[in-house]
């Protein structure tokens, strides 16, 4: 019995516009109050997070359908964006109502499995989003989903495959959800020794942040940076994400032998967003490990040096991460018309409970050991990830 790639080949590929309808939708007046907050989900690209869709940040009434472009999309139907967010797709869970930057597919006979159709579109998804168009934001058109080739192997294959995928898919749920109770251990285990810092449960003796410096906390350079030549990386507020690095986007700059101590980095270093437009992301810090690369920062960001004898960099990034931290924090911050701030003596003048140094260390040396876990657990994602990538590639080429 031929089975795989040979099997396929006897499969029938027919373009998408063939096998489904496509149904759009649209966005009820903003001006009209008794259009909005009823008992019908309505959706946008901003609701497909998964592959299921079952609740929308939005509601309509009925007369907002009926007074507008929307289109009341049954369950158990493929949804996906065909403007901004390009590759998402879902079936929703229940009835919704979908906004003109989304499109329904309903198969138009049994023989093809909104499940397969799903997975089908996940694996275009790159190709999508490369293939759209747009100055600013890419869309593509209905034709170009339509013409799409799909092989169509009887139903009884399209299970097997679902089947097969959404096997691989559950291990990478389930690598999410041990990872996400490992991010809660650092909190917990600070709230486990320390207790709440805007409390002092332990009555800890209070100090400003200014007097656990080296030297006072200053800004980054102000000098340009450019993406395609420096001596120093440029390290701002955009790489620090969750906590950690993330030099994905690296820009460079040259700084004059009189800059170099006032705006390169060290190991230890706290970096800090002291000036941004959002203020959830104010504040957010890490714990900088440059090592032997040359590392500066810009202007966006404060670099905070440690007199290692009094504090671990460690704590006090978890400190400020904490609520109770964060809310020291936030109490010397200001608002401009444009964006957050803090200055350097508002930082420096921060008042914080210090426990003694050795417990600071044992903290610190415990977080080190969840970090590590974390990586392995990251590389596992990263694998698992993979995995799932490749075969979803293959299950379209006949390999599965």
């Amino acid at each position: 019995m031929e089975t795989g790639r040979q099997e396929m080949t006897r499969w029938p590929t027919k373009p998408l516009g063939e096998l489904v309808d496509f149904v759009g939708g649209g966005t009820p007046r903003r001006d009209r109050p008794d259009y909005w907050g009823g008992e019908i989900p309505w959706a946008s690209v901003k609701d497909l997070q998964s592959q299921s869709l079952e609740t929308t940040l939005e509601t309509i009434t009925a007369k907002g359908l009926a007074n507008s472009a929307s289109n009341l999309i049954p369950q158990g139907t493929v949804i996906i964006a065909s403007r901004v967010g390009l590759g998402k797709v879902a079936i929703n869970l229940k009835p919704v109502a979908i906004n003109q930057d989304l499109k329904a597919l309903t198969p138009r006979s049994s023989d093809l499995s909104p499940r397969y159709l799903l997975l089908f579109l996940l694996s275009k998804a790159e190709y999508l989003e490369r293939t759209g168009v747009g100055a600013t934001v890419k869309g593509l058109t209905l034709a170009d989903y339509q013409k799409l080739d799909i092989v169509l192997p009887p139903l009884t294959q399209q299970e097997r495959i679902v089947k097969l995928l959404d096997e691989a898919d559950e291990l990478r749920k389930l690598r999410a959800q041990a990872d996400c109770r490992t991010t809660d251990l650092i909190p917990t285990l600070f709230n486990e020794i320390f207790g709440d810092p805007s409390i002092n449960p332990q009555d800890f003796p209070i100090s400003r942040i200014g007097e656990l410096c080296e030297m006072s906390p200053n800004y980054g350079t102000m000098v340009p940076a450019r993406a395609d030549e420096g001596e120093w990386l440029s390290l701002r507020v955009a790489n620090i994400q969750d906590g950690l690095i993330d030099l994905t986007d690296q820009k460079f700059v040259n700084l004059p032998v009189e800059m170099l101590e006032r705006h390169t980095v060290k190991d230890g270093d706290l970096l800090l967003a002291r000036a941004i437009g959002s203020k959830d992301h104010l504040g957010k810090c890490i714990v900088a490990r440059p090592g032997n690369h040359k590392w500066a920062f810009d202007s966006h960001l404060m670099r905070i040096r440690l007199n290692r004898q009094r504090c671990e960099p460690v704590w006090l990034k978890t400190l400020l991460d904490t609520s109770g931290g964060r809310q020291l924090f936030l109490n010397n911050t200001r608002q401009s018309a444009v964006q957050f701030n803090i200055n350097t003596k508002e930082f420096a003048r921060i008042a914080v409970p210090l426990p003694p140094l050795t417990l600071q260390k044992e903290f610190a040396a415990r977080v080190s050991e969840i970090r590590a876990m974390q990586a392995e657990q990251a590389a596992s994602r990263r694998r698992l990830d993979d995995l799932f990538q490749s075969m979803l590639h293959r299950a379209f080429q006949g390999e599965l």
